[in-house]
């Protein structure tokens, strides 16, 4: 399914955790195996949900293209790698924001892959409690990240070809020539 024989060893390690951590909720109404191909399809389609980062070795980052290096002047182009660095960090500060309950439900349930009736039953309270706080911290998440976005644009202005564009509306347009 995955394509990449790495990717697929690591979700297979990633599997068998997860039966590991979930064979309590096994109830015996079905085959075992119906089971484990279930938790595995969906642990696949977990991982295929998520956002992919483009890796590159740090080698491939600091080689230089001999047919670029003319006398040329070049405006630098949004580097596609620290802008996910930037997005990770920032969701980190925001979940770290939330309140410990919040924070909690939506680790174990987002993150972990636990269903709601293991939250409660791990953090002692209802399982409408648990849906109301992951209600609550997605609805927090959406505020925090808005919120941050909006700050970075207001004071960090991005270049779109040789115009310079802030969020207020302003625009910038410079000349550029050739060195």
């Amino acid at each position: 399914m995955v394509g990449v024989a790495s990717e697929a060893e690591e979700l297979t390690q990633d599997a068998f955790l997860q039966v590991f951590r979930k064979i309590h909720t096994f109830r015996g109404e079905s085959a075992f195996s119906t089971w484990l191909h279930r938790l595995t399809a969906n642990l696949v389609l977990m991982r295929f949900r998520k956002k992919s980062l483009v890796s590159t070795p740090l080698e491939d980052m600091s080689t230089t293209d001999q047919e670029n290096s003319g006398a040329g002047f070049e405006l630098p182009a949004v580097d596609l790698r620290l802008a996910g660095l930037f997005d990770r960090l920032d969701l980190q500060n925001a979940i770290d924001r939330l309140p410990n309950g919040c924070k909690a439900v939506f680790l174990l349930h987002d993150v972990q892959g636990y269903q709601h009736n293991e939250i409660a039953k791990l953090l002692g309270f209802s399982t409408g409690a648990s849906k109301s706080q992951l209600h609550k911290a997605r609805k927090r998440l959406r505020s925090y990240l808005r919120n941050m976005q909006h700050r970075a644009e207001s004071t960090h202005p991005r270049r779109v070809g040789n115009v310079l564009a802030t969020a207020g509306g302003q625009v910038d347009y410079e000349t550029v020539e050739a060195a």
